[in-house]
């Protein structure tokens, strides 16, 4: 079963979003949840188990909840608000005041206390939270962008990385199994083969139609 990102997500009854982000458990190479970005405003992210993954066809991930379950679960994203300073100018409405042929700035009269949002990923503790174009490099530098995850149904684990865009071998998807994975950072995905062996793997011809 394929996890592609960045692709529409259906609910059993009705389209309820594009999947953004997937989570990991590094140490076990299991997908943990899927992240999914509600198609309607607000547009709020909510962390899918894996279980929930009925299937992917095309590009199309498909769950097995309604969309009133899937508004139940745990937003991805939670903002809170934070007070911070900021300077009080006074003078003229414009931030320059202009005396003849001088400029001068406004003068500091205070400081302002007000509320700053500020949003954090919730991601358990230990996993890690992976988008599409997240950076791959092998032992000996950069070879490309991930573009989904192939994971066994049954048990949850990844059993292959699929790597596209910016690689050096074209618009190809280059097949890695996860026995190349080595350490998998917030920013990039590091493989223990070197670009020659990325080289030698399996690729196939991209012609996916959210290309």
């Amino acid at each position: 079963m394929e996890i592609p990102l960045n692709v529409q997500v259906e609910c059993t009854d009705g389209l309820c979003g594009l999947s953004t982000y997937i989570l990991i458990d590094p140490v076990t190479d299991h997908v943990t949840y899927v992240v999914v970005k509600q198609a309607a405003s607000p547009n709020t992210e909510y962390l899918v188990p894996v279980d929930f993954v009925a299937e992917t066809i095309a590009d199309t991930i498909r769950l097995r909840c309604s969309l009133v379950e899937l508004r139940k679960m745990v937003p991805f994203v939670k903002t809170e608000f934070v007070e911070a300073k900021v300077l009080d100018y006074a003078g003229y409405q414009g931030g320059i005041m202009e005396m003849g042929s001088h400029f001068y700035m406004p003068y500091v009269t205070s400081e302002v206390t007000t509320l700053k949002p500020v949003e954090h990923l919730q991601i358990p503790p230990g996993e890690l939270a992976v988008e599409r174009g997240t950076r791959v490099e092998a032992t000996d530098g950069y070879v490309g962008k991930v573009d989904e995850f192939v994971v066994n149904p049954e048990n949850g684990h990844i059993t292959h990385l699929v790597m596209r865009e910016g690689h050096l071998w074209g618009n190809k998807d280059v097949i890695i199994p996860v026995s190349a994975m080595g350490e998998t950072r917030e920013d990039t995905v590091v493989l223990n083969i070197d670009k020659h062996q990325v080289e030698s793997l399996p690729t196939f011809p991209v012609r996916r139609r959210w290309s």
